[in-house]
C-alpha cells in the first residue's frame, strides 16, 4: 500500500509535469521509479534540467538542491533544480531552487 506522504509527492509530480506541458514543455514527463541509487529526477523532458520535486511541510534546501545536483549528473544534464511546493498554493506558485553557479550559467546562455 502506498504511504500517505508519497502519494502526496507523486500527486505534486503529476502535477507539476501537467504544468509544464501547458506551458511550453510537451516533452515534460513524470519518471516513474525514482528513488533508486542512481536516480535520474522526478521529471524528465525540460531541456538540459533535471528536476526533484518536493512536497514536504519542513523545507530542506541544501538537501533538496545536493539530490537535484547528484541526479543531473546521474542523468548527464548540466543542471539541477528543486522545484518545491508551497503550503496553500496551486503548483504555478512553486519554488525553483539552484545554485547560483548553475542559474549564471543558464541565465547566460
Amino acid at each position: 500500500m502506498t504511504s500517505a506522504n508519497k502519494a502526496k509527492g507523486s500527486s505534486f509530480e503529476r502535477a507539476v509535469a501537467d504544468y509544464l506541458i501547458a506551458n511550453g514543455f510537451p516533452e515534460a514527463d513524470r519518471r516513474y521509479g525514482a528513488g533508486s541509487q542512481f536516480d535520474k529526477g522526478d521529471i524528465v523532458g525540460v531541456p538540459k534540467f533535471v528536476l526533484e520535486c518536493k512536497n514536504q511541510a519542513k523545507i530542506n534546501l541544501a538537501g533538496f538542491i545536493e539530490e537535484a545536483l547528484v541526479e543531473a549528473k546521474n542523468a548527464n544534464k548540466p543542471y539541477g533544480a528543486a522545484v518545491i511546493k508551497r503550503r496553500g498554493k496551486n503548483v504555478k506558485d512553486s519554488y525553483v531552487v539552484m545554485t547560483l553557479e548553475q542559474w549564471v550559467d543558464w541565465i547566460n546562455l
